[in-house]
């Protein structure tokens, strides 16, 4: 049908390019490092392997029907097993003895026995809030995640304007208030709030429409593919590649070229530099950057071409970065399930670090650990655990790279809150391998706006149709992909801007996910 360039083989790219070419383009990958995953990295050493992007598998619907899509299925693709308990929260304690821990479990009604143990009266509070979080989250796939927004009457469906004063309320109100008027145990409150940094924002300004986020682990549970998100990125490649895409490593993008046709600028094709530094060209009909967008934009397009130019950068939100930590730990850790999260007692503090004016990296902060070599053996040598920890911070370059004071400092109160909090005595002294990483390094790697792990966060503004979209205004045949634009962050939503990538491409304006062809 015509020549396609994907840039970047993260998710979104490979996803893309394997919906092209199955649609019979012929698509050609270019990733600039040496090989594919982009920010769902990893990390060998040692016996141990260590994702270093995604560890929550969510939203397995959208991964259905992306497998259906590709002619497959998800048990085709990817052993999942289920995680009992989803995971465990861990409260800053009082004084030097360990937190309490709350484990969240499996299943809808015993979640409603946790909640009623904490609060009583709230089990019979939660029924209805779930209920309205799977309805939100079901009409978001209807109408909205899926949804190209070329075209105003794709959201003018009856369900949709029968729904506009829910629709309203949610929008305009705020996470944590929506928690807060139906729960008051701050352990219930974290646990319906702690979804908004998944997002990439604060519970206190994200929009109440994303307490749709809690039917997903509270309500479908929370479920691991075997071989952790890298496996999960050599399936999708493999996908793309089986379909006839050709990808391409040490293929460093360095220029969109375009052509001008009577009054409008067309793609056709890009420059990039080899592994060798050779200059090339690849001409194309369709070009696709599922690089950083702010990248994209400001590096790869000359000024008059640029949709999102650097003056609309300086009015968005960023999400946080990261200090990513990876340990490789003599020994078992019973203490600490497959997922935990530590949350600090005074929220608004740590959100205020990351967020506010005068960020800084928060001390004490919540954090996120994850051992899947609770689950798979194939990730660590045996006798050893593997931990994957993430500091959220700042997105800010100047905290620095791997190796640098502020990085390890984060990393070395990381390890020791761990061992504090979970009762772990001499953890440290446990640590056989450790690998960081700093907002520099997603910024040098990933080549990520102000260095950020997720890209703008999901405040109104900047969310669904307020969202950076999937097509260059200024430049037909030229689509973006990713995180960084809609419909937003996390591996499910970038497997829905490659279908959006793909409707862009067909002309198709319709709302929800596309059928799949027999």
């Amino acid at each position: 049908m015509s020549r396609a360039i994907v840039i970047g083989a993260g998710v979104a790219g490979l996803a893309t390019a394997g919906l092209l070419a199955r649609d019979g383009h012929d698509v050609t990958v270019l990733e600039r490092g040496p090989r594919v995953g982009g920010r769902a990295g990893l990390i060998e050493r040692d016996g141990f392997r260590f994702d270093t992007g995604p560890s929550w598998y969510l939203m397995p619907g959208v991964f259905d029907h992306f497998f259906d899509m590709m002619g497959t299925s998800t048990g085709e693709q990817l052993d999942l097993c289920a995680l009992d308990p989803a995971y465990r929260v861990f409260s800053q304690p009082d004084g030097d003895g360990p937190a309490h821990a709350v484990s969240v479990p499996a299943g809808r009604d015993r979640v409603a026995a946790l909640f009623e143990s904490l609060e009583p009266g709230t089990a019979a509070k939660l029924e209805p809030y779930l209920s309205s979080a799977k309805q939100a989250n079901d009409m978001a796939v209807s109408h909205f995640l899926y949804n190209p927004f070329t075209r105003l009457t794709a959201l003018a469906s009856s369900e949709v304007l029968r729904a506009l004063p829910t629709l309203a309320r949610l929008l305009l109100g705020r996470l944590e208030r929506f928690a807060a008027r139906r729960f008051s145990h701050p352990v219930l409150r974290q646990i319906l709030g702690y979804p908004a940094v998944f997002l990439g924002t604060d519970p206190r300004t994200a929009p109440a429409m994303y307490h749709l986020m809690s039917t997903l682990d509270l309500d479908e549970g929370v479920r691991y593919p075997q071989g952790g998100f890298w496996h999960l990125v050599e399936q999708i490649a493999a996908l793309a590649a089986d379909a006839g895409a050709e990808i391409v490593a040490d293929a460093d993008v360095t220029e969109i070229l375009t052509t001008r046709r009577g009054r409008r600028t067309r793609a056709r094709g890009v420059r990039w530099t080899d592994g060798r530094g050779s200059s090339q060209v690849l001409e194309a009909d369709i070009v696709v950057s599922a690089a950083d967008l702010h990248h994209t934009e400001t590096q790869l397009l000359p000024a008059r071409l640029r949709t999102y130019p650097e003056a609309w950068w300086k009015r968005r939100t960023s999400g946080p970065g990261a200090v990513l930590v990876m340990l490789g730990i003599k020994g078992s850790l019973p203490e600490l399930p497959h997922h935990s999260l530590f949350f600090t007692r005074d929220w608004n503090e740590n959100f205020d670090a990351i967020f506010g004016p005068g960020a800084r990296i928060p001390d004490p902060g919540s954090l996120y650990v994850c051992k899947p070599s609770a689950s798979d053996a194939s990730v660590a040598p045996a006798g050893h655990e593997n931990l994957f920890v993430l500091v959220p911070v700042p997105a800010d370059v100047e905290i620095g790279a791997s190796g640098s004071p502020d990085v390890e400092a984060a990393a070395d109160a990381a390890i020791a809150l761990i061992s504090h909090w979970a009762g772990i005595p001499g953890l440290a002294d446990r640590v056989v391998v450790r690998e960081t990483l700093g907002p520099e390094d997603f910024a040098r790697d990933y080549r990520s706006w102000r260095g950020g792990m997720l890209g703008p966060a999901h405040i109104l503004s900047q969310s669904a149709m307020f969202r950076a979209q999937n097509a260059s205004k200024k430049v037909d045949g030229l689509f973006y992909a990713g995180g960084t634009v809609a419909p937003g962050v996390g591996v499910p939503m970038c497997l829905i801007s490659a279908e959006i990538v793909l409707k862009r491409v067909r002309g198709d304006h319709s709302a929800g996910p596309l059928e799949a062809a027999a």
